[in-house]
């Protein structure tokens, strides 16, 4: 969910019905054998693992990391080279499915280019940069630093529980955040009915974020400059996302894979001996506010314990 959120999904099907008339056959009942190659690996920086080491792939801008959980789940299901690509870019929103993404160096082709009549086996992890998660939680941080100089100022008075970025996104009881998940839903629903017809043969897995931060505010603010309110405030918008993810990879036919719940007590806030995601200022190789290896790993384990490895 790095950096810039781009446009709409372009290239949309000329035909809306196609969205509901395709659906990705399911492949995923008990006792179904684990899934082969080829695989291919689609989504954002969650998915491609910016500053974990060691960074490679074209173009180097989309910043893939070799430990990242599709190249982890590659590894584990033993498919060679030839039989797994991971076309996942930092930055990427559902529209960089269809559209080429640039980048600060190079041009990423549109993903579902990378699907075809031979492929078996899919995940995808978007929809972060579509709501504009980073720089929902860059604004947040803004409004936390001035929300605890306001509180020095009068003597601890203003409310702990105060939430003043919340207070810029909801308005009226219409919530910004909230509006922009249901936006991201409807692209979400067109790219998944093509990747059903450019992929027939596969196994879809949509892949939903691990926990970024607690549900509760105990111990946040140092490592990540939140006010109490807004932590629980961006805590329940990416469960509402997570939830938008499931909801729609179950229409569409797809499996969905959790990685927030083995996450929980995990997040950034988290111990740096056990966090899945890193702070504001990094602790360990990875991107602000993204996972670190040991997020990727348990990301992989997700993925893996749903396909029944």
């Amino acid at each position: 969910m790095k950096n810039s959120v781009r446009a709409a999904l372009a290239g949309a099907l000329a035909c809306g019905v196609l969205t509901t008339a395709i659906v990705i056959s399911r492949h995923d009942s008990p006792g179904s054998a684990p899934p082969g190659g080829p695989y291919v690996a689609l989504g954002d920086s969650y998915t491609a693992g910016p500053e974990i080491p060691d960074q490679g792939g074209s173009p180097a801008g989309c910043d893939r990391s070799d430990r990242n959980y599709p190249a982890l789940v590659a590894r584990r299901l033993d498919l060679p080279a030839t039989d797994f690509r991971d076309v996942s870019c930092t930055g990427a929103t559902v529209a960089d499915l269809t559209s080429a993404q640039s980048t600060d160096r190079g041009t990423n082709p549109a993903q579902l280019a990378a699907l075809s009549d031979r492929t078996r086996l899919v995940t995808l992890g978007i929809g972060g940069n579509d709501i504009g998660f980073a720089s929902l939680v860059k604004s947040c941080v803004k409004s936390g630093v001035l929300h605890f100089a306001l509180s020095g100022l009068t003597d601890g008075k203003d409310a702990a529980g105060d939430a003043p970025c919340r207070a810029r996104y909801v308005s009226d009881g219409t919530d910004e955040v909230q509006r922009r998940i249901a936006a991201a839903d409807r692209r979400l629903a067109t790219a998944l009915a093509e990747v059903g017809r450019r992929a027939p043969k596969a196994r879809v897995y949509v892949v939903g974020y691990p926990a970024i931060l607690p549900p509760h505010t105990t111990g946040c603010g140092g490592e990540m400059g939140l006010a109490a309110g807004d932590i629980t405030y961006l805590h329940d918008k990416e469960q509402q996302l997570n939830r938008m993810l499931r909801e729609r990879a179950d229409k569409a036919g797809a499996g969905y894979v959790d990685t927030y719940t083995p996450s929980v007590g995990r997040d950034a806030c988290a111990d740096r001996q056990v966090r899945w995601v890193e702070p504001l200022v990094p602790r360990a190789p990875a991107a602000s506010v993204h996972p670190n290896e040991r997020g990727e790993r348990g990301m992989a384990d997700a993925v893996l314990k749903t396909l029944g490895v």
